[in-house]
């Protein structure tokens, strides 16, 4: 006879074994990007577009804004297999509403951001800000399958956008914009 407690127990472990599998691959990711970038400053082109026209200082923020998005995503995977949703809470609160940027852009930083970026940036950033949002607020309802839904669409969108505009920092995906055919780089 089946036993409906280890039946039960069985299913859980076999998710959270999932989930963890998922969240193991992120850390191999940003490595990955992290090596990329180093190509990246060795081989930069003189021509600037995109997020390579912004004035050094506003490119400096903006660095300061990617790695603090990417240490908050990879401090989300300790506490999210360890059920610490408050916590969880608390850094996708700080994703949403930029750590940096809004705090410290000037008027003319901001025109200069949308005066130069594609629309199309803009519009990848509000939505991976959207999303922590709503990470956020899952996190606060204790939801660890909403959770893991929503730390996945923010990888998504890191690595859609790292694809459409910052192949210069991350030329590996060159490669997967080619074999997938869903377009060419813009060389943002």
């Amino acid at each position: 006879m089946i036993n409906l407690s280890d039946l039960l127990g069985r299913f859980i472990l076999e998710k959270i074994m999932k989930i963890i599998a998922r969240l193991a691959l992120v850390p191999i990711l940003w490595s990955t990007m992290s090596c990329a970038e180093n190509k990246y400053h060795q081989t930069e082109s003189t021509s600037e577009v995109g997020v390579k026209a912004l004035s050094g200082e506003l490119r400096g923020l903006l660095s300061q804004e990617m790695q603090a998005l990417q240490n908050g995503m990879v401090s989300i995977i300790p506490a999210y297999i360890s059920g610490n949703w408050g916590e969880i809470e608390k850094i996708a609160g700080k994703m949403k509403s930029s750590y940096i940027l809004k705090k410290s852009l000037t008027e003319k930083q901001v025109k200069e951001l949308h005066s130069v970026l594609p629309h199309e940036f803009i519009e990848k950033d509000q939505r991976f800000h959207y999303l922590a949002g709503m990470l956020e607020h899952v996190a606060k309802n204790k939801k660890p399958e909403l959770i893991n839904f929503y730390f996945s669409e923010m990888n998504e969108a890191c690595v859609s956008c790292h694809t459409d505009f910052a192949t210069h920092k991350f030329p590996a995906l060159v490669s997967t914009i080619n074999q997938s055919g869903h377009g060419e780089s813009q060389g943002h």
